[in-house]
């Protein structure tokens, strides 16, 4: 009797909440208050969606509730906005994004790290399936081993010093070759709290790209935090340079 004659009673006076729809996006290379600015206001504006952000070290995770039309909303606005320095919407750590694409395009990493220590190293191998893609790791902390390793020119690093443009990109085309890879990737830096100057300040880090069919890139970052969380934003930062160009592959 019930089920027949009052539940379709409560029925129509009762509002049926909508579906609610989760999102995330991890995001490289934005600190969360540049995050903020590009999709905050926007994001906010459409009725009923709740916005969050979670910091870590060299990411940020953008969280969407709301219903779906809602969220495909918002889904346009994010992707608009941050195009990409999405680098995944389903929980991928940026290590295994870069295993996927080298596997989807079958090619090879060899890494060439100093300041990081193998923490690059550490965190592709951290992946079911790495071997397949990732070939070697040198560490190579001193300067000799710079060069007996890598065959970096003791008289370059002696000229630009071991933290430098020029060191990281010899670096990154010594493990290329050594190892035989499509990539070489390598980080020199200043991991503290002792060794900056004025010019190359504690946090600094080189870090280069090099692979056989194009001209080795680096890039120069400044991270001024502590030995352990600068080593993570470098290993992030090296990560998602690499990323980036097997995405315009």
């Amino acid at each position: 009797m019930f089920k027949k004659f009052a539940m379709p009673i409560l029925k129509s006076i009762i509002e049926v909440p909508l579906p609610v729809e989760r999102r995330s996006y991890s995001i490289a290379g934005m600190g969360e208050s540049l995050v903020e600015k590009a999709i905050g206001e926007k994001v906010l504006a459409i009725p009923g969606v709740e916005l969050g952000y979670c910091a870590r070290p060299g990411e940020v995770e953008v969280r969407v509730i709301g219903d779906p039309n809602a969220i495909q909303a918002a889904d346009a606005i994010i992707r608009g906005e941050l195009g990409l320095s999405i680098f995944s919407d389903n929980d991928e750590a940026l290590e295994e994004v870069v295993v996927r694409l080298l596997k989807q395009r079958k090619q090879t990493l060899a890494t060439a790290e100093s300041c990081t220590g193998g923490l690059i190293a550490n965190q592709i191998t951290n992946v079911s399936g790495a071997s397949e893609v990732f070939l070697a790791g040198y560490v190579t902390y001193a300067n000799s081993a710079k060069s007996d390793v890598l065959n970096v020119d003791l008289k370059l690093i002696d000229k630009h010093g071991a933290v430098s443009e020029a060191v990281a990109r010899a670096m990154a085309e010594g493990a290329r070759l050594r190892a035989a890879s499509t990539f070489g990737l390598a980080t020199t830096g200043i991991a503290g709290p002792t060794g900056g100057s004025d010019e190359k300040p504690v946090g600094t880090v080189y870090i280069a790209l090099a692979s056989g069919d194009s001209e080795t890139v680096a890039r120069k970052f400044v991270f001024p935090t502590d030995r352990e969380t600068f080593k993570q934003l470098a290993a992030q930062a090296a990560l998602d340079l690499l990323r980036r160009r097997l995405l315009k592959e």
